[in-house]
């Protein structure tokens, strides 16, 4: 489903990303760890087209998108959330959803009309709420959801368009244990025909829900694998998991 081959992005003299390859098979819940400053979301924006690539490809479902705009990319199947939640507390969750749907069509201007959503964007609204454990609270306010339930309704957003990629920019940050462990369920819970890429510092989120994990470490891929290898690589272990202490 993704495939990124050699990306490299500068800015000025810092190279962020140096060189990367990684490949996302279709289903596949894959996760990108690595310390602060490592280049990950440089990469995710890479992949998302908020930042232009210096070198490399990247390809979605076998299409070459390095150069294609964001709402392309979205077009084609990528969706993505954010470190930040970046909703409008204005307004309802209801018109929320309404606005993710209508900026994943070519109907985007319908927002400054009366129209609203047909059977078939009803559906979908329903659908990505109910996923995201916000079924029948279309008429709350945002301002008035918890810090949690916004980032349901984040990750509803980006469920509404049907994309084939997902990218989850740690998706827990600042969550309460409670609120992680809704997570990790909903994140389970989406289904197998979705693709689902994440960058996540809690490891027991990641370990377990992914099959297979990228450390980068100073913009450069330094171990790949399986969880369990992962869990047990020395360099992994050196620069961002930790060497656990041995007793003489």
């Amino acid at each position: 489903m993704l495939e990124i081959e050699n990306v490299a992005v500068r800015f000025g003299g810092l190279v962020a990303v140096d060189a990367v390859s990684l490949r996302v098979a279709a289903g596949e819940r894959h996760a990108v760890i690595g310390p602060n400053g490592a280049g990950k979301t440089t990469l995710f924006n890479a992949v998302a087209g908020l930042v232009a690539v210096n070198a490399g490809r990247v390809r979605l479902g076998g299409i070459d998108i390095t150069t294609a705009s964001v709402p392309r990319r979205a077009r084609l199947g990528l969706g993505r959330t954010f470190q930040i939640t970046t909703l409008f507390p204005s307004l309802t969750i209801a018109e929320t959803m309404r606005l993710g749907l209508y900026g994943c069509t070519w109907r985007p201007w319908a927002l400054l009309g009366r129209d609203r959503p047909d059977a078939a964007g009803r559906e979908a609204i329903a659908a990505a709420l109910g996923a995201c454990g916000l079924a029948g609270h279309g008429e709350a306010a945002v301002a008035t959801l918890s810090y949690g339930a916004q980032r349901q309704l984040e990750l509803a957003l980006a469920l509404v368009g049907a994309p084939r990629l997902l990218l989850l920019d740690e998706p827990a940050a600042g969550l309460s244990p409670t609120e992680r462990s809704l997570l990790a369920q909903i994140i389970a819970g989406l289904p197998r025909s979705l693709t689902v890429l994440m960058i996540e510092h809690d490891m027991d989120l990641v370990l377990s829900l992914v099959d297979r994990i990228t450390c980068l470490d100073s913009g450069r891929t330094i171990a790949a694998g399986t969880p369990e290898a992962i869990r047990t690589d020395p360099d992994v272990r050196r620069v961002y998991l930790g060497t656990p202490h041995v007793r003489a």
